[in-house]
């Protein structure tokens, strides 16, 4: 039988090629008659004088110039020079990279694909997780403790991943000249208290059609606690349903992430093609980028957790994580707390000691809703991306980060590159680009793999902890 080809060597070839591409095809300017017009239609407005203009128009016909050649011959005959946004669009309107667009067309489709699945897949996810607790009973005294815990911890979690973003900020290292301002969309200004109301809806369909995250999620989870609430008949038929529409989702999801290098591809070409001249410090950047979250994710699974372990649950973090070695591996290998699952069980019951009752509760939850990795990488990737944007987020707006990457973190599928995916709600939520995913993705798979191992390593403090409160005695 033939050994699969592994999806992030994939992706890895994929991104050396991309750079590779886009290296070797970088952006070039042509003056068309096409381009000329659409630059004159505007001239008023950007307030280009008339010597940029004669100049531009000089430079009509099939000569392909580099930004610098192209910039320096509008500004020939001119007293003043262009400014930024006067650039942005002149360059926007005469960029001339054919190669580019042959390619390009992949990650706008994988964009697309993403973005279509985000409100089917909150929906399912969290109404699956929250129906398969059980009846409403089991949200008793274990259940409680469980909730509390995951949600301590990633709220934690998504902190400590603000903390050090805006102590590092590694997206102020992108040269502003990369990002064409033409191109960022204007930030909406919403007060906190104006989010905190408009997360019920008025009507769930408008929220659906809207994209408004904090709404759909808001009602996923009113839903699924209401179901635990009905009829057996009922509860049992929801259950199913939804259950399988989730792992529809899923099938649908992986489908995508397996078109992941194809995006990939045409994603990073066209950035890389863009910033050819700039690469060296696109590189520091994005270098910079991988260390905040390392930092930011060895912080968290190495000392908040740990310490809850020692002072809350008066085990040693340690020795439990020395019994966890190969649970951690296994989701460190396959970027899945869902396929880590069964071993992850094993490991707490049988290594640490805890009862089969409460793993049996609490990790399969903990799959589901508790994601501290995830969530704390969703966190520094979207006030990075801010940050790479030029966007000065405020602290109400970063309260909005932690409140949406929460609950974007109990949506997240226990499957590779599920947080790709749930980035895009925190992006939407505080009217941050899409876009700006194409700056990560280069990383994300390496970075998938320490997020997903730090979820399961909490879900396995959470279980130790609950166990130990509970009265047992562990092995740990």
């Amino acid at each position: 039988m033939k050994k699969k080809f592994a999806l992030h060597w994939q992706i890895l070839i994929a991104v050396i090629l991309a750079v590779l591409y886009g290296l070797l095809f970088p952006d070039k300017y042509k003056v068309d008659l096409k381009a000329y017009k659409q630059i004159f239609s505007v001239k008023n407005e950007i307030k280009i004088n008339d010597a940029q203009i004669i100049n531009i128009e000089r430079l009509i016909g099939d000569k392909i110039y580099t930004e610098d050649e192209f910039i320096t011959n509008i500004n020939l005959l001119s007293d003043v020079k262009l400014t930024e946004y006067q650039k942005d669009i002149i360059l926007k309107d005469c960029l001339y990279n054919p190669q580019i667009k042959y390619i390009s067309w992949m990650g706008i489709i994988f964009l697309k694909a993403l973005k279509m699945i985000i409100i089917p897949l909150i929906l399912m996810s969290i109404i699956s997780g929250i129906t398969n607790i059980g009846s409403a009973g089991n949200l008793g005294r274990i259940g409680l403790k469980t909730i509390l815990y995951y949600l301590m911890t990633s709220t934690a979690a998504i902190i400590t991943g603000l903390v050090f973003v805006n102590l590092i900020r590694p997206g102020e290292g992108i040269d502003k000249s990369f990002i064409h301002s033409s191109d960022i969309p204007i930030v909406g200004q919403h007060s906190f208290s104006d989010t905190l109301l408009n997360i019920i809806p008025e009507n769930i369909f408008v929220a659906f059609s809207e994209n408004k995250m904090l709404s759909i999620i808001f009602f996923a989870i009113l839903f699924g606690f209401f179901i635990t609430k009905i009829s057996s008949k009922s509860r049992i038929f929801l259950t199913n349903f939804f259950n399988a529409g989730f792992e529809v989702m899923m099938k649908i999801t992986m489908f995508i992430i397996k078109f992941t290098p194809l995006g990939v591809f045409g994603l990073i070409a066209k950035t890389v093609a863009a910033q050819a001249n700039h690469i060296v410090n696109f590189t520091q950047v994005l270098g910079l980028y991988t260390l905040t979250v390392l930092i930011a994710l060895a912080f968290h699974a190495f000392v908040i957790l740990p310490l809850l372990l020692k002072f809350i649950a008066k085990v040693k973090p340690f020795a439990h994580l020395k019994a966890m070695q190969a649970a951690l591996l296994t989701a460190f290998s396959t970027s899945s707390s869902g396929a880590t699952l069964s071993l992850t069980m094993e490991s707490v019951e049988n290594n640490s000691g805890v009862s089969n009752k409460i793993s049996g509760f609490t990790l399969p939850l903990g799959a589901t809703v508790n994601m501290d990795g995830t969530a704390l990488y969703e966190a520094v990737a979207a006030l990075f991306i801010a940050q790479a944007y030029g966007f000065d987020l405020s602290l109400s707006e970063q309260i909005i980060i932690v409140i949406t990457a929460l609950l974007a973190s109990v949506g997240a599928a226990a499957i590779p590159m599920a947080g790709l995916v749930m980035i895009t709600i925190i992006l939407s939520a505080v009217d941050l680009p899409l876009a700006g995913i194409a700056l990560i993705l280069p990383v994300d798979r390496i970075l998938d793999m320490f997020r997903t191992s730090v979820n399961v390593w909490s879900d396995s403090c959470g279980a130790v902890i609950v166990a130990k409160s509970e009265g047992e005695k562990l092995k740990v």
